[in-house]
This record gives C-alpha cells, sequence and structure tokens, in this order.
C-alpha cells in the first residue's frame, strides 16, 4: 500500500505568506506528495519535501511569476498510472476536457488542480481527482487529498484542513443585517 498526499494552488508568495502550519499532521504519514501546480514560489517544494518526496507541475501562475517546473508528470504506483497537470481547460473544471487530457496522457487517474475545489469523479474508467487548495480555496474549505494505491485499486480521500476562508461562505447573521429581519 502506498499512501499519496495531494495538493495544488497553494500560490506562497503571491496571495499567501506560507503553506499552512497544519499540513504535515495531515501528510505524516504520506510517502509521496504530488502537487498539481500554481505553487508560484519553489518554497512550497523545499517545505514539501520536509515531510515526503515530492513532484510538483506547473500552473499558469507559475508561469506568470518564472517558476520552472514541468508541465504534466505520470507517476506509476502499484501498477495505476497517475497523471498530474494543472488542468487549465475553460470553464475550470470542465470534467470532459480533463479526462481528455488523462487520455492524452494515458493515464488511470488524473490528478490536476486550478478551480481551487475538490473533485473526485470517475469519468469513462479515468478517475479525475482535484485536491481544491489549503490557502485560496474558491466557495469551499480549505482542502488537500489522501490518496491510496493497493493491489492497482485506487481510494481518494477529501481532507478539510481548516475554517473555510472565503468570506462567501461565511452564514454568521449579523445585527441589523436584512437577512435576518433586523
Amino acid at each position: 500500500m502506498v499512501l499519496i498526499g495531494l495538493i495544488s494552488d497553494t500560490h506562497v508568495g503571491d496571495k499567501v505568506e506560507s503553506l499552512p502550519a497544519n499540513l504535515s499532521t495531515y501528510f505524516k504519514d504520506v510517502e509521496l506528495i504530488l502537487h498539481a501546480g500554481d505553487l508560484t514560489s519553489l518554497k512550497v517544494i523545499e517545505e514539501l519535501e520536509k515531510i515526503a518526496p515530492t513532484i510538483a507541475v506547473q500552473g499558469n501562475m507559475d508561469r506568470f511569476y518564472g517558476v520552472d517546473l514541468p508541465v504534466s508528470h505520470v507517476e506509476t504506483v502499484e501498477g495505476v498510472k497517475i497523471g498530474v497537470k494543472h488542468g487549465e481547460v475553460n470553464p475550470k473544471g470542465d470534467t470532459q476536457q480533463l479526462e481528455y487530457i488523462a487520455r492524452e496522457l494515458e493515464v488511470d487517474v488524473l490528478v490536476s488542480g486550478h478551480s481551487h475545489q475538490p473533485l473526485i469523479e470517475q469519468a469513462n474508467n479515468i478517475l479525475l481527482v482535484n485536491p481544491g487548495s489549503p490557502t485560496k480555496p474558491l466557495l469551499t474549505d480549505p482542502t488537500v487529498m489522501l490518496m491510496t494505491v493497493e493491489d492497482g485499486e485506487v481510494d481518494v480521500e477529501i481532507i478539510k484542513i481548516g475554517p473555510p476562508t472565503c468570506s462567501s461562505l461565511n452564514f454568521k447573521k449579523e445585527k441589523n443585517n436584512i437577512l435576518d429581519g433586523g
């Protein structure tokens, strides 16, 4: 059995100062970390390497900031071909286009990012996963994923690592707010 940490869209240096302090708690038992792009700083790899060997691919913001990484990567783990690519498709997160990327890479599983929203979806015998973002999620909680690969079988779990950071998810009622009739 191999346990893999999945992460994407960390944006360290352009949108946040650092990775979440509690990240190592969730990745403490992983043997490998796959980062699906938009690190925006190579410091992210240095920090993740303190936890486990890390493979990262380039996202659109990495290109903007001059972070030189491969565009895609394929890793075979216990007979399962896992592809990693940022997943710059329009509209963001379009699973049909992500399936095409997986077919181009000839993989069983595609790990992508870009949407800042977690996703686990089966598309014609290809598993599409997006770990979301632990630092700048979009209309969701900060997340990473844990992927278990054993005897050619894959299991993926979304891990919420903190409270919502998106103000649109703050549903607390305020005094004299039109929502509470005040």
